[in-house]
């Protein structure tokens, strides 16, 4: 067994990972990037013709590809991935955070979608991150501590998966992660320069968490073997109690101790909220576009709708006929997704707690009403539209942070999962149980709960889920087979990412890698921001010109992909990020 395990590690310890560079010079809350970048190297497509998993991390997709190769479900590579992440991508995403899964049966043609996301605890009111003069918090005073932290829904909803579509026992899907934890696993350069840089103070703050970031006082540096022996041993009681393990008994008193009697920012969350935590299996949301059906997921996160939209808005625009990126098709996503955003920012939040009117968002005459302000010069901010005349909301205020991971799968069976997973900012609230951080997403919520009189729909509310951008997406064909499994990090700038890709791949002919790797383009109803170190640096000038607000930024996405076409499988991974993608041939 050592000389397997040791092989294993070895093996994931070649020089997989990017050359960093320096991030520098101050911005706007707004404009924070916790994920920053670490540079930009090429990838190919990987191809299999049985199965394939595509994940931010290669020792996470490993960890995948052996689990699909025991014969698992694209739910138990999912479980085996997601155990690996929390250990070896503690910043982007854990069990100590949430997720959206959607899920593709093959066999009976059944799409459905899985919310794990966080809820607030039953004590919290709509004051929650008002100071005592009833002024906002400042946001990282909002972030870090136990305040932040929502009771962790990850778990709850892969073990709701895994019931119905787990192949292999729960316990196996654990070993890979535990193996990992005991015996170390090798410190990436990104890892390192996301906690030197101090993208998250908290980090340097909290007890428990600062020791093991910061050993003898100096960070971890990459190259070196770090273990996790808390977590290997709380893993090892998940996978032998099951779930229990995590929302019962000591891990869920050790949660609400550590939030109440936090250093910084004590917060509301108790054993009973834990204990009560239930995932829910919800509907995908999906709409046409072309000859495609493009499936995402509802609320409580607005970026599946969002994302649908922007499509829809973009339909009558006929994006094949320009050129990938062309300035004219660019401009015109923009516009869309202003559109798109204004929406957004007034209708979404869960909808276990107000009726979000879906249908009239994505309603043809509406979409067709909407359109129709898109013109060849840009708009300004965008209002939000009236798809349902009697309700009356304000803008929303939530801060959202780009730390989040992204995974997507194919089993043997032809079976899928699209699953985006995130504890918020980076490293969380960066209070740690057990050997994982929890999340602070709390603070997705809209910090003030009304705006110029009027209720904000997103505020904090006792057992609440907070809204998000996170937009997995599957795209079927006009026979109804799969066509391709996409998703990406990265806060609110999720939507845009994730549109800007499915253009590529659906309008633009483009590979599902070749899509990924395109320069990223976003705007979020304020300015327009370009990519970086790109060719559309240079394409400044012709957005300004239509009266675009440009910036030029580091537009980190983590875009994952398995992409179906002539019955192979091809996985492609973001060349901005760590991920790769692995299939029976590797």
């Amino acid at each position: 067994m050592m000389k397997k395990i040791t092989s294993y590690l070895l093996a994931l310890s070649l020089p997989l990972f990017l050359i960093t560079h320096n991030v520098t010079g101050k911005t706007k809350r707004e404009d924070r990037e916790p994920e920053a970048a670490t540079g930009f190297h090429l990838k190919k497509a990987a191809q299999g013709q049985k199965f394939m998993v595509a994940a931010a991390n290669p020792y996470a997709v490993k960890a995948g590809q052996t689990i699909l190769a025991q014969g698992g479900s694209a739910i138990d590579a999912a479980i085996a991935v997601q155990a690996v992440l929390t250990l070896v991508e503690p910043q982007s995403s854990g069990i100590g955070g949430g997720a959206f899964i959607m899920h593709f049966d093959k066999q009976t043609n059944n799409l459905t979608t899985f919310d794990g996301r966080e809820t607030a605890p039953e004590k919290a009111s709509s004051e929650l991150f008002l100071d005592k003069s009833g002024k906002v918090t400042p946001w990282i005073k909002a972030v870090v501590g136990g305040r932040s932290v929502g009771v962790p829904g990850v778990l709850g909803a892969l073990a709701k998966a895994h019931k119905t579509q787990g192949l292999l026992p729960w316990k196996t899907l654990f070993l890979p992660a535990i193996e990992l934890a005991q015996n170390g696993f090798i410190v990436s350069p990104r890892l390192e320069m996301l906690l030197s840089k101090k993208f998250n103070p908290g980090v340097h703050q909290m007890p428990g968490t600062k020791e093991y970031f910061f050993p003898n006082g100096e960070v971890i540096k990459a190259g070196t073997n770090k273990k996790n022996p808390d977590l290997a041993h709380f893993y090892k009681q998940l996978a032998n109690e099951g779930i229990k393990a995590f929302y019962f008994g000591e891990n869920a008193k050790k949660i609400a101790n550590k939030v109440q009697n936090s250093v910084i920012a004590p917060g509301l969350l108790t054993v009973k909220d834990i204990n009560h935590y239930v995932a829910k299996q919800r509907e995908a949301v999906c709409a046409p576009y072309h000859e495609y059906k493009v499936c995402s997921m509802g609320p409580p996160s607005s970026g599946g709708v969002a994302l649908l939209q922007i499509l829809r808005l973009l339909e009558d625009k006929n994006m094949s006929q320009y050129g990938v990126n062309d300035v004219k098709a660019l401009h015109y996503f923009t516009q869309a997704s202003r559109l798109a955003f204004a929406d957004r920012n007034v209708y979404m939040a869960d909808p276990d707690f107000v009726d979000v009117p879906v249908k009239a968002l994505l309603a043809q005459q509406y979409i067709t009403e909407r359109a129709s302000l898109i013109t060849q010069k840009d708009m300004g901010l965008a209002i939000a539209g009236q798809p349902v005349k009697t309700l009356a909301y304000a803008i929303d205020d939530a801060y959202e942070m780009p730390s989040t991971s992204h995974i997507s799968i194919v089993d043997s069976q032809g079976d899928a999962v699209s699953m985006t997973t995130s504890i918020e900012m980076a490293f969380g609230s960066t209070l740690m149980v057990n050997g994982y951080l929890l999340n602070n997403q709390l603070t997705d919520f809209a910090l003030s709960p009304t705006r110029n009189g009027l209720p904000v729909i997103n505020r904090v509310q006792g057992n609440k889920r907070p809204r998000s951008s996170m937009s997995p997406v599957m795209v079927f064909n006009k026979d109804g087979s799969l066509r391709l499994v996409i998703g990406s990090p990265g806060g609110s700038r999720i939507i845009n990412y994730v549109a800007q890709a499915v253009v590529g791949v659906l309008d633009w002919g483009l590979s599902a890698q070749d899509a990924i790797n395109m320069p990223r383009i976003t705007n979020r109803n304020r300015y327009t921001s370009l990519e970086k170190e790109t060719q559309l640096e240079h394409k400044k000038l012709a957005f300004e010109k239509l009266g675009h607000e440009v910036k030029i930024v580091n537009l980190n996405s983590g875009i994952h992909a398995v992409e179906l076409l002539n019955g192979r499988l091809y996985g492609a991974a973001d060349p901005r990020r760590e991920g790769i993608a692995m299939s029976e041939l590797n």
